[in-house]
């Protein structure tokens, strides 16, 4: 009996939990709306606070003293959540207005229709507006899916000192003159002049290094497209360095961070990393940083230089299509990208900012971190998203450094390397 009448209250606390849910939720602000009657635009970034909040609520208010009519609630999601939470809202329909992604989330749901068709609602002369290659990396079936935002990209640090006891003037700007200079530099020096990790968990740098060398990794049906000449050239180019001693044994088992750690400690001359970087060898090495100068990314035959880019997505379902468009281009446009730029060391993604003289004129004295901020600013006309946008990109890199791997072994031939990762990749 007892248990009937805890069932009982159970029961009628139920009920009129749903009944006051009812009664709120009807008496409550319509979806869409703020508290004040003002049309609101539910906004999501990507962990950017705590750092940026200042920025953002100071750029939020004035976007809404611009625009009295409308109201922007701001929702920061942590990075590991973002995925899982726009995903679960897109399906329910309760997406936000304007979500930050990254390209190639955005494109895996825009392959489902996901998001506003940014061509049917963006003026040609203000798409121009936005770097050109860039752009277009938001596109999919001729619909333009997001609008570009903030760029981060990668430069080549050079111990010149080490160049300089090789013999070599001039830091390498291409993968055949790399392959020269890491011979130079060993035969005269004992040291090596780079390191690239093989761990299939780790850098995209050498999957990236196939496509800057024209290889093209999957066709338009997503079945592998590099077992071609271009692919085994580079294929061999890799295997080659590694079987001549031109790389470090430890390529094959330790990650990016001890890239980072022989660069720091002197022993090897080139190091592939973010701009920013350069403050942190002043830091904990600042006898390396003094002989080390910012130069652009090493890039093969096509001379494309690799970009990252974070996006403005507006979801198809949104309420305020008009309102969230609007909103997505005043946080994206010239003067605000340049703000948020100097504000979180990253680059624009507008021609026009990328002109201010705060990315082309630096002393020539000026501190290491300025000098490479110019550097990695003009790189962005050659600059593009290079890795195509799979899902399961993660698979086709551990594929191919996994045969790569058994080639620089001698557990296969270049050709029989490329042939197995070609296979597996086709028959995951």
């Amino acid at each position: 009996m007892k248990r009937w009448k805890s069932w009982k209250r159970f029961s009628m606390f139920a009920v009129l939990g749903i009944l006051l849910s009812m009664l709120l939720g009807c008496s409550g602000t319509p979806s869409g709306q703020s508290a004040d009657g003002r049309q609101e635009i539910e906004f999501w970034t990507m962990q950017l606070q705590p750092d940026f909040t200042d920025y953002f609520n100071t750029l939020i208010a004035e976007f809404e003293s611009d625009n009295p009519d409308l109201a922007v609630r701001w929702v920061d999601v942590p990075w590991s959540d973002m995925q899982s939470k726009i995903l679960t809202a897109v399906s329910a329909g309760t997406a936000p207005d304007v979500v930050n992604l990254n390209p190639d989330f955005a494109l895996q749901l825009a392959g489902r229709n996901a998001w506003l068709d940014l061509n049917e609602q963006v003026p040609e002369e203000i798409q121009q507006q936005y770097l050109s290659k860039i752009w277009r990396a938001n596109s999919l079936n001729g619909q333009s899916f997001a609008l570009p935002w903030y760029l981060t990209t990668s430069i080549t640090i050079s111990n010149t000192a080490i160049l300089e006891e090789a013999g070599i003037s001039t830091p390498p700007s291409t993968f055949e003159e790399l392959a020269t200079v890491a011979a130079q530099v060993r035969e005269r020096t004992g040291k090596h002049a780079f390191f690239a990790t093989f761990v299939p968990e780790d850098s995209a740098e050498v999957l990236q290094s196939l496509v800057k060398m024209g290889v093209q990794l999957v066709d338009e049906q997503g079945q592998a497209a590099f077992n071609t000449p271009a692919g085994r050239t580079a294929f061999d180019y890799w295997v080659t360095l590694y079987k001549d001693g031109l790389l470090p044994r430890e390529a094959l088992t330790q990650g990016h961070r001890r890239a980072i750690e022989l660069y720091q400690s002197g022993d090897v001359a080139l190091l592939s990393t973010g701009p920013q970087f350069l403050s942190t060898i002043a830091t904990n090495a600042p006898a390396i940083a003094a002989t080390s100068i910012a130069t652009p990314q090493i890039t093969g035959t096509t001379g494309a230089k690799n970009v990252s880019v974070m996006n403005l997505v507006v979801p198809r379902n949104t309420d305020n299509p008009e309102a969230a468009v609007k909103f997505a281009l005043f946080v994206t446009n010239d003067a605000n990208q340049l703000t948020f730029a100097k504000a979180a060391n990253v680059l624009p993604s507008t021609v026009a900012s990328l002109e201010d003289s705060y990315f082309t004129d630096v002393a020539a004295d000026a501190a290491p971190a300025d000098l490479a901020r110019t550097v990695s600013a003009s790189q962005m006309g050659e600059a593009e998203v290079l890795l195509p946008p799979l899902e399961d990109i993660k698979v086709l890199q551990k594929i191919i450094y996994e045969n790569l791997q058994a080639a620089m072994l001698d557990q296969k031939t270049v050709e029989q390397a490329i042939a197995d990762a070609e296979q597996a990749w086709n028959q995951r």
